[in-house]
C-alpha cells in the first residue's frame, strides 16, 4: 500500500509525456495480452496443425529480429514520438486483420507485419523513458513502467480468457467467440495511437541527455564508442542465449497447460494472468535488492532462484505443483527486466541508447525466431510429457549459462566510467 501510495504522489509529478506514454502503454498492451493468451488457441481452432503455431511465432519473431537494429539507428536520429504513434496505429490494424482472415498465406503475411510493427514498440519504448525522465529515476521508473506493461497485460489476458468464455456459454462457437475478443484487443491497440498522438517533442530534453552521458573530452570518444560496442556484443551475445531458452518454452505455455491438463480457457487464462501478477511484485522488489547487491548480482540471484521452478513445471504431473512453480518461475526470472534495462541504457550514451536496446532484442528475438519449429519436433516426437520435460530442461541449462556469462562479465563493471543497463 505504501508503495501504490507513492507512485500515486510521483504521478502527480511526472511530466505530461511521461503520464500519456504510460496511458498509451496500458491500451497498447490490453490488446497484446489478449492475442498473446488465446492466439494460438485461435489457431488450433482454424483446424491447423500444432506445428502451424510454432511457424506462425517464428516468422514474426524473424520479422520483429530483423526490424530491431534497422528501428533503433532511424529512432536515434528521428522523432522516436512519430515511430511509436506509426507502429501503435499500423500494429492496430493488422491485428485486426489477423482476428478476421483465416488462410494459411495471409496468417504469416499478417504475422511478418505484425512483427514488424511490433518491433517500434520493443525498441524505443525504454530510450523514449530515458530521454524524458532525470537519469537517478530511471530504475525506478524502469521498474514501475514494467510492472505496469505487466499489470496491463494481466487485464487484457484474463479478460480476454473470460470474454471467450462468457460468449460460449451465451450460445457462440467458439471460432467466432475467438474472432469477436480478437478484434476487441486490436481496436484497443489502435486506441493506443491517441495519447501518443498528443504527445509533445522532447529535443531540448535529449540534448541535455547527451551532454549529461557524453562526459568525455572529443578526442578521446573512439574509445569510448570502441568501449560501448564492446559492452553491447557482450550483452547481446547473453541475451541470445536467454532467447533460445525462452522461445523453446514461453510462446507456448498456453498449449502447455490446455495439452498436459486440459484445463479450461479461463483457469489457463487466469494461471497466466496470476503469472504476471507475481512478476509486477517481484519487479517492485528487484530496485531494492538491486540497491543492497547491486544490479549485477540482483540480476543473477534472480534468475538463478527461477531455475529450480522451470525444471519442477516440466516434470510434474500435478496441475497444483505445476502452477505453483510457473508462478514462482514466472516472477523471478522476469524480475531481472527492468536491472537489465537500467544496466543497458545507463552504460551507452544517449545517442546510441536505441541501437543498444535494438541489439539486446534483435539477439533475443532470434532466440525466439529459431525455436518454434524446434519446439513443435520435440512436442510431436516426443508427446507431452516427455517433449515439454525436454523443452524445460533444456531452457534450464541455457539460463544456467547466461546468468553464469552475465555474472562473469559485467561483475567488476560497477565502478568503471560506464554505468550498466541491464
Amino acid at each position: 500500500m505504501k508503495f501504490i501510495q507513492s507512485t500515486a504522489t510521483e504521478w502527480q509529478g511526472w511530466s505530461r509525456n511521461i503520464r500519456l506514454f504510460f496511458l498509451a502503454n496500458m491500451l497498447y498492451q490490453i490488446g497484446t495480452g489478449m492475442f498473446s493468451v488465446l492466439y494460438n488457441l485461435y489457431i488450433h481452432e482454424l483446424g491447423y496443425p500444432d506445428a502451424m503455431s510454432g511457424k506462425i511465432v517464428s516468422m514474426q519473431s524473424l520479422a520483429t529480429a530483423l526490424c530491431f537494429i534497422p528501428i533503433g539507428l532511424f529512432g536515434d536520429r528521428v522523432s522516436r514520438k512519430r515511430l511509436l504513434v506509426i507502429g501503435a496505429l499500423c500494429s492496430g490494424i493488422v491485428l485486426a486483420g489477423r482476428s478476421l482472415f483465416e488462410s494459411e498465406s495471409s496468417l504469416l503475411t499478417m504475422a511478418v507485419l505484425t512483427g514488424l510493427f511490433a518491433a517500434i514498440f520493443q525498441v524505443l519504448a525504454i530510450p523514449f523513458l530515458a530521454e524524458n525522465i532525470n537519469k537517478a529515476d530511471r530504475l525506478r521508473i524502469f521498474s514501475i513502467y514494467s510492472a505496469f506493461v505487466l499489470a496491463s497485460q494481466v487485464a487484457g489476458s484474463l479478460g480476454g480468457g473470460v470474454m471467450v468464455d462468457v460468449m460460449q456459454a451465451a450460445g457462440l462457437n467458439k471460432l467466432l467467440s475467438f474472432k469477436l475478443v480478437l478484434l476487441v484487443g486490436s481496436l484497443a491497440i489502435i486506441a493506443a495511437f491517441l495519447p501518443l498522438q498528443a504527445i509533445r517533442e522532447s529535443t531540448i530534453i535529449r540534448k541535455q541527455s547527451d551532454t549529461t552521458v557524453n562526459k568525455y573530452p572529443t578526442q578521446n570518444s573512439p574509445a569510448q564508442s570502441k568501449g560501448e560496442l564492446s559492452f553491447i556484443v557482450k550483452f547481446a551475445s547473453i541475451q541470445l542465449l536467454i532467447g533460445i531458452g525462452s522461445g523453446l518454452v514461453v510462446p507456448y505455455l498456453n498449449l502447455y497447460f490446455t495439452n498436459r491438463f486440459s484445463i479450461s480457457l479461463s483457469l489457463m487464462s487466469l494461471l497466466l494472468s496470476l503469472g504476471q501478477v507475481m512478476t509486477i511484485i517481484s519487479m517492485l522488489i528487484g530496485p531494492s535488492l538491486a540497491n543492497r547487491v547491486g544490479q549485477v548480482k540482483a540480476i543473477v540471484i534472480f534468475q538463478t532462484l527461477s531455475l529450480p521452478f522451470l525444471l519442477l513445471t516440466g516434470f510434474t504431473n500435478l496441475l497444483l505443483v505445476a502452477s505453483i512453480s510457473f508462478l514462482f518461475r514466472q516472477a523471478l526470472m522476469n524480475a531481472a527486466n527492468p536491472l537489465q534495462s537500467a544496466v543497458l541504457i545507463d552504460r551507452v550514451s544517449a545517442k546510441k541508447q536505441s541501437l543498444a536496446n535494438s541489439c539486446m532484442q534483435t539477439a533475443f528475438m532470434l532466440g525466439w525466431a529459431t525455436m518454434g519449429p524446434i519446439h513443435s519436433h520435440l512436442i510431436s516426437t516426443y508427446g507431452y510429457y516427455w517433449g515439454y520435460a525436454i523443452t524445460f530442461s533444456i531452457t534450464g541449462m541455457l539460463y544456467v549459462t547466461a546468468s553464469m556469462l552475465f555474472f562473469m562479465l559485467f561483475r567488476e563493471k560497477r565502478s568503471s566510467a560506464f554505468t550498466h543497463y541491464s
